[in-house]
């Protein structure tokens, strides 16, 4: 009998239509009711209808895809053994592990989503994802280069993402590419996860004192540690922490299936995370939940896994 682990995506993931056939289950519903009330804002229209311009704003994306996992984690209304969420994604997994209430997470993404946009202006940081580098060789590149820039996304074997002052990137970019790996940038609006979003986590921190937490009732494992955090100062601090640090999701799923986890329950708009996660050496299972459609399946691996 393995562990059954819940991963939740983040930024990147969401696309207009997400969650509508979740809000057509009274549980789902409910969710999406809870969230619009709370922001004071339609939240649910820009899921279901856009349109897109709107749906990718930072401080809508960020609030949109928590509410749709977290109505699909109430459709699919299973237990799991440990949870994961990549870098947005982790305030999903503290939802579902009880460590935070759902109305408070939906408030503080919308913050967390300013605040990171804020923190650095709009043309002054850049993002891009190299492919088929090794990780030791992209961190020394970025170690040599002028400025700021660094590593950011550990996503899979072969696939990483930097981050960091706009000129740095393309001086970085420049170099990888001549070292043989290949680039692309990433039509992103703010360089995340690296030391420039350092003003962003100073003026979150307080926002996450402030809310109300409890010891998550599964193991989380945390982006920045790739370890389990099993009390609430652990899982809160982690969300702190996570905003200026690299998102180590290989190195998290490498140690979740060392401990144990042999099923993979994505939730959530898209199938990014079990794609990284078929990636990386594992007997793992993965299945996906992004609509009601897909949790008969959801339910019956599960069962399989506890058998």
């Amino acid at each position: 009998m393995g562990k059954v682990c819940f991963v939740f995506p983040g930024q990147g993931s969401q696309q207009v239509g997400m969650g509508r056939a979740a809000f057509d289950v009274e549980a789902g519903r409910a969710v999406f009711e809870q969230a619009d009330r709370v922001l004071g804002a339609s939240i649910s229209r820009i899921c279901f209808d856009g349109p897109d311009t709107e749906l990718q704003l930072t401080a809508n994306a960020q609030p949109a895809i928590l509410t749709t996992s977290i109505a699909l984690l109430r459709v699919l209304n299973e237990r799991c053994d440990v949870v994961a969420g990549h870098s947005l994604g982790e305030y999903s997994a503290n939802v579902a592990a009880g460590s935070l209430g759902f109305e408070d997470a939906v408030v503080l993404v919308r913050k967390r989503g300013n605040y990171m946009q804020e923190a650095v202006p709009v043309g002054h940081g850049a993002m891009a994802a190299v492919l088929g580098g090794e990780a030791a060789v992209v961190e020394r590149i970025c170690e040599q280069t002028d400025g700021i820039v660094a590593p950011v996304n550990y996503n899979c074997p072969g696939q990483l993402v930097l981050a960091g002052e706009a000129g740095a990137v393309e001086r970085a970019v420049a170099a990888l590419q001549e070292a043989g790996c290949k680039v692309r940038k990433l039509p992103v609006s703010a360089p995340f996860h690296c030391a420039l979003m350092q003003p962003a986590e100073d003026r979150l921190e307080p926002e996450l004192r402030a809310v109300a937490w409890r010891d998550p009732e599964v193991p989380i494992y945390i982006n920045v540690d790739a370890i389990p955090a099993t009390s609430a100062d652990a899982a809160r601090t982690a969300l702190v922490r996570q905003v200026s640090r690299p998102v180590r999701w290989q190195q998290s799923v490498e140690r979740m299936l060392a401990d144990g986890v042999s099923l993979f329950v994505e939730i959530g708009s898209g199938k990014v995370l079990n794609t990284m996660i078929k990636r990386i050496p594992g007997e793992a299972e993965r299945v996906n939940v992004q609509a009601p459609a897909d949790v008969e399946a959801a339910r019956a691996a599960i069962a399989r896994h506890r058998a």
